[in-house]
């Protein structure tokens, strides 16, 4: 196959693109405007194979789109790309209303117009794979509860009702237009090059430099913990083996509080970083002010995608966010060339500005 994987220079798409690389004989396009989230070097272990290509290209613009789809040919498309900081959706939703929304209703477009294009054989075979989140669900009430595929929609922030929209959208082009689609809605990933605005590189990457560790509210949110090489094998999973119009809930079967996410963080690194002169990180652990509309808990019904396809993640916790601190560790270029002004400046903006409102 030849997928055509968009925001393939991000965190997920990254390792989806590397799993595809590395573990199949498919060919890969990324296509990637490249905005502060999006690294190539996620990618550098790849980048220099046959069978993968790069196109720099904004997912919102219809002709460029077009071109890229014309030229190469794809059998699939896993659609990544998108605004995915629920802070960054809160002080500025524009971005995710025109990337979530508008880039989505712009790919449909240009792939149905393709795919219309298609021979019989062609078009049977073609996938549209829409990768989504379970925040759409918004948050579980009792300690019990679970999201599974049925779960109502009743997102909480901007970034998670744009993610509702897209997902509506691609159920819409399959009833209306006959588009071939698959869904998929994930827990939070973590792992390797994951950009450090989100809680678990924030954390390790801040108590290495002996900066507080920023937790929201009293840190008792609850989030289900998704390895991201778990998570792009699921993906592909569903892609090349996933029934057409059926959506899948992908979790890690791992429910932690936020704060006890950050003392197992501060434990690794007080092991694997003896001599730090911040030792014990858990010193710098620093409450600040709960961000508006904070889901309380996330929790994902994952047995529709063991039972049907047979996937189940590979790593614990444990074995997971041991593994995510010593790729951190392992690998400070990656991380100082991420850490650009921009990215200081947001996190100034985010956390100083919430630590002194606490």
């Amino acid at each position: 196959m030849k997928i055509l994987v968009t925001g393939g220079a991000g965190f997920i798409g990254s390792a989806v693109i590397r799993h595809i690389i590395n573990n199949t004989d498919d060919s890969v396009v990324n296509v990637d405007k490249l905005t502060y989230a999006g690294n190539l070097e996620s990618l550098e272990g790849v980048s220099q194979n046959a069978r993968y290509a790069f196109e720099r290209v904004d997912i919102c613009d219809r002709i460029a789109v077009d071109r890229v789809i014309r030229e190469h040919q794809p059998d699939a498309v896993m659609h990544l790309a998108a605004e995915s900081h629920v802070d960054r959706s809160i002080s500025g939703p524009a971005e995710f209303i025109e990337t979530n929304i508008i880039g989505t209703y712009t790919l449909l477009e240009a792939v149905r117009t393709y795919w219309n294009g298609l021979d019989d054989e062609k078009r049977a075979a073609f996938r549209f794979h829409h990768i989504s989140t379970d925040e759409v669900y918004g948050d579980l009430e009792g300690p019990e509860d679970l999201f599974t595929e049925a779960t109502p929609y009743q997102p909480s922030s901007p970034y998670s009702a744009s993610k509702a929209s897209s997902d509506h959208l691609v159920r819409a082009w399959s009833r209306t237009y006959g588009l071939p689609t698959l869904v998929t809605n994930c827990s939070n990933n973590y792992g390797p090059c994951h950009f450090p605005e989100k809680l678990i590189p924030l954390i390790i990457l801040n108590a290495l430099e002996g900066k507080a560790l920023p937790v929201y509210g009293n840190g008792n949110q609850v989030r289900d913990w998704l390895y991201v090489e778990d998570h792009a094998r699921a993906l592909y999973k569903v892609v090349t083996e996933g029934i057409i119009n059926e959506t899948y809930n992908i979790g890690g079967h791992n429910e932690k509080q936020n704060l006890e996410v950050v003392h197992t963080l501060c434990a690794l690194l007080d092991e694997m970083r003896p001599d730090s002169p911040f030792k014990p990180h858990a010193d710098l652990i620093t409450y600040v002010q709960d961000r508006p509309g904070h889901d309380m808990r996330y929790a994902i019904d994952a047995c529709k995608i063991q039972r049907e396809l047979g996937w189940t993640p590979e790593e614990t916790f444990e074995s997971g966010i041991r593994k995510t601190v010593e790729w951190y560790l392992s690998n400070p270029e990656w991380v100082a060339h991420v850490k650009s002004g921009a990215y200081q400046q947001w996190i100034d903006e985010n956390y100083v500005k919430r630590a002194e409102q606490a």
